[in-house]
């Protein structure tokens, strides 16, 4: 069987207020370099020749590549305007996405991503339709409980990206259902028309940077 072609869709739509900057938290660099080339280039260390898809936000596509030439980020991308929320960005993405092939949809502000993380999860592809990195909750957690009866954390994870398809199965999701406020990323819009969802170990630095404090933490972690 012919080997599937892969592709990344970098989703780094977002504007930025949440982080409180007039630069969207994106283009920050990290040690140097942007955010979203981070990220990028654990992609394209993991596996040469993929295809790169950037989502970025209306308007910001200058920006982003005065960004590229300054450093010297040469990978090719198809570059795809954000929509109104994430579903709306990543199915905008999926339009550049040919049925047959492999899919990572990954946060353009999870930048600590290893390469090894994404080498495991594409190689065991072939086992699956799709797969989530994914950390158990650790953490003391309170629920509105019922009398008599504790939380139990151990059904509870963290859901990370990549989170990686079949072409033909998310784009079948995407496009054939609509929007909801709960799709709350790919997996859910997966789960919600029936393509079965599988989990693979994910990694503590795989965090998303939405806080200076975050942006921090990643310049520590470097």
């Amino acid at each position: 069987m012919e080997e599937r072609k892969k592709y990344l869709i970098a989703l780094g739509g977002g504007s930025g207020t949440r982080f409180g900057s007039d630069v969207p938290k994106q283009f920050l660099p990290l040690g140097g370099v942007p955010v979203l080339q981070r990220s990028i280039s654990a992609f394209t260390t993991a596996v040469p020749g993929i295809k790169v898809i950037t989502v970025l936000p209306s308007g910001e596509t200058a920006r982003w590549k005065e960004l590229c030439q300054e450093h010297v980020f040469n990978t090719p991308q198809i570059i795809t305007a954000g929509g109104i929320t994430r579903f709306h960005s990543v199915r905008a993405a999926l339009e550049k996405v040919p049925d047959g092939a492999l899919v990572a949809i990954h946060d353009g502000v999870r930048p600590l991503v290893s390469s090894n993380l994404i080498k495991d999860m594409f190689a065991v592809m072939a086992e699956h339709r799709a797969l989530i990195p994914a950390l158990p909750v650790t953490d003391t957690l309170k629920f509105r409980e019922t009398p008599g009866i504790g939380p139990d954390r151990t059904g509870l994870v963290a859901v990370q990206t990549p989170q990686i398809f079949r072409s033909e199965d998310i784009r079948a999701a995407y496009f054939g259902i609509g929007y909801r406020e709960d799709y709350t990323d790919d997996a859910s819009v997966a789960a919600a028309f029936g393509i079965p969802v599988d989990l693979f170990p994910g990694e503590k630095l795989n965090f998303k940077i939405t806080t200076p404090e975050d942006l921090r933490m990643a310049e520590l972690m470097l």
